[in-house]
Order: structure tokens, then C-alpha cells, then sequence
């Protein structure tokens, strides 16, 4: 078996040098212990984290995932019970229903977010830890590695879950609902995904999957890579050469490098015109059609709102109002005040502006809150002719919305934030493109283990 000190000990230097992904600063990441972090001097932004025995933790947490999500699956998972007729649903059942319904785009998002891709994740964490505590390279276990970064922005499991909480407070006053086993393997799930995600140690996997190789000898910290005519590769980290002439990849992991996101605050604007365009028929179409014996009423998104308020359920309207409402306006308004100021550094603000787009990158996901509730109560209240909810053609423009602005935000380069600097406008600043002091990251203690 191969320990991971003495894997980590040969194959990396002990003072590697990291191109922030975020204000494109060349900075030196000190050693590091067991649960610290480097983070970038100019921007703040994560370079290296070290976790503490993170080959054992890792899988630990993945295997005991799969177990809670695989047990989430064989069991009901809510029960719906109200004028004498029962039902129970099991977690399948929100997405299978929805595509008999003519609704196949919004249920393969939905297998998608909540079994395909978190299955896929622990699988590859699996792998690649299993056969590393094993001393053996995991078989294409770089493009395990790569595959990793691309897809973890995609789960939603904990989403989900705050979804069907809220879809039980608006049936809580028509029936009465039973949570089977399933559901409680469900919110393990989402504690060890959460654990998971802050568990696995990039840096260290990609230290015994390829040595890093020595940075460009012309590399000099302080200074921006662009300036120096270097990039740092998004998935490992390593620092290379960029030739504008010809297609760049990582001399370590194949990524495909590019200097700047190319065309990117153009795809950003695009996606968020389409976006506003959903955005309309997604507030006033509706969501959902709640059908009883004595009436049937469509909901729309504020309709919805407003009626949790008669109910007197105002924290669940609160909720449901700012991730449906407040979320996609504001993530719309800061992505086009963002796109604009980019062409306008004045006043160059960098901190604000990188704070933003943090957050903005951060809260566009819960916003698939609603859509997550109507496929619940579209799946759960199917009494027949006593009562029957059905998903509406609203929610899919509101999940349109929801994916089309997540896109954008990835799509958004936020070193174009720090490129105002370069702009003959502005004064120097403490840290520019022509600093020749080095840049050391600064070391914080990692809360994650």
C-alpha cells in the first residue's frame, strides 16, 4: 500500500507557484498542513487546500453516500393521506411521473441533478481513492479527475431537499404526510455530499496522478499571467506557457487552456437576453394546476406566493418569493451591471465587483426550488378525481431561466474584473500587472476537516 505522505512528499514541490483563476495573479502557495488553505494575496480566492488523511475520508464518505442514496430509492419516501384515500411516492416516482405528463425535458433534468450525476461523482471518487489506497493508478483516472470539477456544480440534492420540505408545508393544511425511510436516507445523502465536497483534495490526487512539472523560468510572482504570457490550468493548477498562435493544452492533465474565456462577456450578455425572455412567460404562465372536487385553480409564481401568505405561512413565502423571484432578477442585474462595467473601470472597484460575482455565481442554483416543488406535488397529490396537481408549461420557462443564468455565470470571466487595471484611466494600484514585489498566497485554517 502506498502512504500518501510519501506520495505527497516526492511528487510535488514544495513551493509551487498558482495562477489565481479568479484576478489572474502569479502567486507562491507556501507548505502546507494538514487542514490549511493558500488563498490568493490580491483577491482572497482558494488556490490549495490540505485535508487530513483525505484518501481514507473521501471514500469513506462516498461509500457511505451511495449506501444512503441507493436505500433513498428502495423505500417510500413521503406518504400523502387525506380524505380516506392514501398514497405514497418514492423518489423515482417525481421524475417518472413528470415524463408521462409531457414534461420529459423538466424529468430528465430532474434524473439528471438527482441520481445520474451525483451517482456518477461517488463512483469516480470511489475509483480513483479505492485504487490510490490500493497503490494502483486508477485506469483513466485523469480524466476521472477533470470529469470531477466539470460536474460537481450540478447536483442539487440539498436543493431538492429544501424543495420538498417547502411542498409539504403547502399540502400540510389538506393532508396529513408520513416521511418513510427513504426520505431520511435522502437528507444523510445530502449531509455526506456536502461532507464529500470539502472532503476530496484536489491538489494532493493530482500530486500522485502526475507530478507537477517545473513552472516556465521566466514565471514571476506578483505580476499577472496574461502579462507574462502564462495561464494556469483551471483543473490541476499547473502554470504554462500560452502560445496565441496555435491551441494551448495543460502539459499535465490535457485541459484545453484558453487566456481569457473567449468571447465572454458576449456569451454571458446572449444567454442573459434569452434568459429575460423566459423570464417573462415563466411569471406569467402557470406553474402548476391544483384540481379538487369543487374547484380547479392555476398558480402562477407570485400566485403561489401570495396564496402561502393567506395560509399565513410567510417564511415559506419569504423563502419561495426571494428563490423565484428576488434570486433570478438580481443574478440577471448583476451579471449585465458586471458585462458593462467590464468596458468601464471606472471607478475600478475590483473587491466589490469579485464580491458580487461570488455571490451571484453562489445563489443561482436555489432558485430550482420552485420547479423542485412542483414536481413533488405533481407526483404526490394524484387522488383521482378528489384531488390532482399538475405541472404546467411556466415551469419549464422558469427552469429555462434557472439553467440559462447559471450558464452565464460560468461563462462570465471574472479575471476581465482585474484586467481594468491595464486601463490607461485608472491610477496604479497596490498590487498591478508591473509589481515586482513576489506575492506569497496567504495561509488560513480550512474549516472543512
Amino acid at each position: 500500500m502506498i502512504s500518501e505522505r510519501t506520495i505527497t512528499t516526492s511528487s510535488e514541490p514544495s513551493r509551487p507557484l498558482r495562477v489565481c483563476h479568479e484576478c489572474d495573479l502569479v502567486s507562491i502557495v507556501p507548505p502546507l498542513a494538514c487542514s490549511e488553505s493558500a488563498r490568493c494575496p490580491r483577491c482572497q480566492h482558494e488556490l490549495m487546500t490540505r485535508k487530513r488523511a483525505p484518501a481514507q475520508h473521501a471514500l469513506a464518505l462516498a461509500i457511505a453516500a451511495v449506501v444512503a442514496l441507493v436505500t433513498s430509492l428502495a423505500f417510500p419516501f413521503i406518504s400523502f393521506s387525506a380524505s380516506g384515500f392514501d398514497r405514497a411516492i418514492s423518489l423515482t416516482d417525481a421524475m417518472t411521473i413528470l415524463s408521462t405528463g409531457n414534461y420529459t425535458v423538466l424529468a430528465v433534468v430532474l434524473w439528471m441533478v438527482l441520481l445520474l450525476l451525483p451517482m456518477l461523482y461517488l463512483g469516480m471518487v470511489i475509483v480513483i481513492h479505492g485504487a490510490l489506497l490500493l497503490g494502483r493508478r486508477p485506469p483513466r483516472g485523469m480524466l476521472m479527475l477533470r470529469t470531477l470539477r466539470h460536474i460537481e456544480h450540478w447536483m442539487m440534492a440539498d436543493v431538492f431537499l429544501i424543495g420538498v420540505l417547502v411542498s409539504l408545508v403547502k399540502i400540510l393544511s389538506l393532508a396529513s404526510i408520513g416521511f418513510g425511510l427513504s426520505f431520511w436516507a435522502f437528507c444523510l445523502f445530502v449531509v455526506l455530499m456536502l461532507l464529500i465536497s470539502r472532503s476530496v483534495d484536489r491538489d494532493w490526487l493530482w500530486s500522485v496522478m502526475a507530478p507537477e512539472p517545473p513552472p516556465p523560468e521566466h514565471a514571476r510572482t506578483g505580476q499577472t499571467a496574461q502579462a507574462q504570457k502564462l495561464v494556469g490550468c483551471p483543473v490541476c493548477g499547473t502554470v504554462n506557457d500560452y502560445h496565441h498562435h496555435r491551441t494551448c493544452y495543460c502539459s499535465r492533465c490535457g485541459e484545453k487552456l484558453h487566456m481569457r474565456r473567449r468571447h465572454s462577456v458576449q456569451k454571458t450578455l446572449a444567454l442573459l437576453v434569452v434568459s429575460v425572455l423566459l423570464y417573462i412567460p415563466a411569471m406569467v404562465l402557470p406553474i402548476m394546476t391544483v384540481s379538487s372536487l369543487n374547484d380547479t385553480t392555476t398558480q402562477t409564481v407570485i400566485g403561489g406566493v401570495l396564496l402561502l401568505i393567506d395560509h399565513g405561512d410567510y417564511p415559506i413565502a419569504a423563502i419561495i418569493f426571494l428563490a423565484s423571484v428576488v434570486i433570478p432578477v438580481a443574478k440577471l442585474m448583476a451579471l449585465l451591471w458586471l458585462c458593462i462595467k467590464v468596458g468601464r473601470p471606472q471607478p475600478w472597484r475590483p473587491e466589490v465587483r469579485m464580491t458580487l460575482y461570488r455571490i451571484t455565481e453562489f445563489i443561482g442554483r436555489w432558485s430550482m426550488i420552485d420547479v423542485f416543488v412542483v414536481a413533488l406535488l405533481a407526483a404526490l397529490v394524484r387522488l383521482g378525481v378528489l384531488m390532482h396537481v399538475s405541472a404546467e408549461p411556466g415551469i419549464i420557462a422558469f427552469g429555462g431561466v434557472v439553467i440559462l443564468t447559471m450558464i452565464a455565470a460560468m461563462s462570465f470571466d471574472p479575471r476581465l474584473i482585474w484586467d481594468a487595471a491595464d486601463h490607461p484611466d485608472l491610477e496604479n494600484n497596490d498590487i498591478s500587472t508591473s509589481s515586482p514585489q513576489p506575492a506569497v498566497a496567504g495561509k488560513a485554517q480550512d474549516t472543512g476537516q
